[in-house]
């Protein structure tokens, strides 16, 4: 399955490099969190690194395809909000957003805002939590292995060099159970081809 999705993105990919405007390489950092119904949540920090392109200059459109780490750690606590148990779970996700976006300016210095839909498949997962966890909250880790989200941001270009903050929020649970959503911060640098 995973070998499925890996090969369609990389047909989609070269499909859409053959008619695009700009085409190019991404890496960047990702905060991210799970935000959970009653548990107390904190931040890990990921990577993403894929591909992108775009079509159009002031107004246009970009699709990209790209591997990322996300997840999150929780700490539940009783009622005398001491931690009486911790978990982490860590994501590794072939994420294909669909971003919408005006550009401000030239070739040289183009100032952008965009925003679109994500969708984001789960190739791995590696969760630990402890035994007080897996006790009392069997199917905490029980996620969804696809979810759809959004994304919303800004970006400069400046000649090839490209740059991004966004914001990914969940659109699709991915535990049902627990009110489970994944909103992850973004920062990445790119450098466009052509």
């Amino acid at each position: 399955m995973k070998k499925f999705f890996f090969t369609i993105a990389i047909a989609v990919a070269a499909a859409v490099s053959a008619k695009a405007q700009s085409l190019g390489i991404k890496g960047g950092i990702n905060f991210a969190k799970i935000n959970t119904d009653n548990v107390g949540e904190s931040t890990v920090t990921g990577y993403q690194a894929g591909l992108f392109a775009r079509f159009g200059t002031s107004l246009y459109v970009q699709p990209e395809v790209y591997l990322g780490s996300s997840g999150g750690k929780f700490n539940f606590q009783n009622n005398n909000n001491t931690v009486t148990a911790d978990g982490k779970v860590r994501f590794t996700t072939l994420n294909v957003p669909l971003l919408i976006g005006k550009g401000f300016g030239g070739d040289n210095l183009n100032f952008r805002v965009m925003a679109g839909p994500v969708y984001s498949y789960v190739l791995d997962k590696n969760q630990s939590f402890s035994d007080n966890v897996n006790g009392a909250f069997n199917d905490f880790g029980d996620y969804r292995k696809s979810t759809l989200g959004y994304q919303a941001g800004a970006g400069v270009d400046v000649g090839h060099i490209t740059a991004d903050l966004r914001y990914e929020g969940g659109l699709t649970k991915i535990n049902q159970n627990y009110g489970q959503r994944q909103s992850i911060w973004e920062i990445s640098v790119g450098f466009k081809f052509f």
